[in-house]
């Protein structure tokens, strides 16, 4: 029988027959503040099971290994079942939200090359910034890892930020998550879709990603529609 193995902010995690494999099951939940200020949002699962499923089998496509196996239904997808390196691997291409208030720069201030950030994955600590020696230090990820995790986040974003280019929308930022298969391989997990990565549209600077939801700014799920309508329109699903 299926169980719930982890209940996100955002996703559950279910068994399945195959122990090598899980069940994804996207929820309707918005956060911020890390989990602080919470909301259901009508649709959204659904919106961003559709967005990382065209994401992740572009990237698949590309050469990038990830976690996804196949989508599902609506709301739910299959992936491999991986042990998570608990960071959180940030690349920031324009200076904004916690980076810009941190220094004391204006939003949109474009890098000479992209900004790069390890956090550890822990809500209880809130997430503190995280150096490559700590975590060394800390037993969390070798260099040799850490260097497999920067390398594929590097071509994530060249990747990404043509993709995305290319239907009007700068990728400002965005953070990835990792894991170990039961080889040991590094692979891309979690997901990517605009909870995860901030979008901006290159035309009109608005927001398109969960910012919306951060700062009040209108109502999530039609941005999220567009960004979907977009993708839809450049990848032919």
């Amino acid at each position: 029988m299926a169980k719930m193995i982890y209940a996100g902010k955002a996703k559950q995690l279910w068994t399945t027959d195959d122990e090598q494999l899980l069940r994804v099951v996207y929820t309707n939940q918005a956060t911020a503040l890390n989990g602080k200020r919470k909301d259901q949002i009508s649709g959204k699962g659904e919106l961003n099971n559709q967005i990382s499923t065209l994401i992740f089998e572009y990237l698949s496509a590309h050469g990038i290994p990830t976690h996804f196996v196949k989508k599902l239904s609506a709301t739910e997808e299959i992936v491999k079942r991986v042990k998570i390196i608990p960071l959180e691997v940030v690349t920031r291409n324009l200076g904004a939200g916690h980076f810009a208030s941190r220094f004391g720069v204006k939003e949109g201030l474009k890098f000479s090359q992209p900004v790069e950030e390890l956090y550890y994955k822990s809500d209880e600590l809130a997430d503190p910034f995280m150096n490559e020696s700590q975590a060394a230090a800390l037993g969390i990820a070798n260099a040799e890892e850490i260097k497999q995790i920067w390398e594929i986040s590097r071509q994530v974003n060249q990747l990404l930020s043509s993709l995305f280019a290319e239907v009007g929308l700068d990728l400002v930022d965005f953070k990835l998550e990792f894991g170990k298969t039961a080889t040991g391989e590094i692979i891309l997990a979690d997901e990517f879709s605009p909870d995860n990565c901030r979008l901006w549209d290159q035309k009109t600077k608005q927001h398109m990603d969960k910012d919306v939801f951060r700062r009040d700014l209108g109502d999530l799920a039609p941005i999220y529609q567009e960004v979907l309508r977009r993708l839809t329109t450049k990848l032919g699903a």
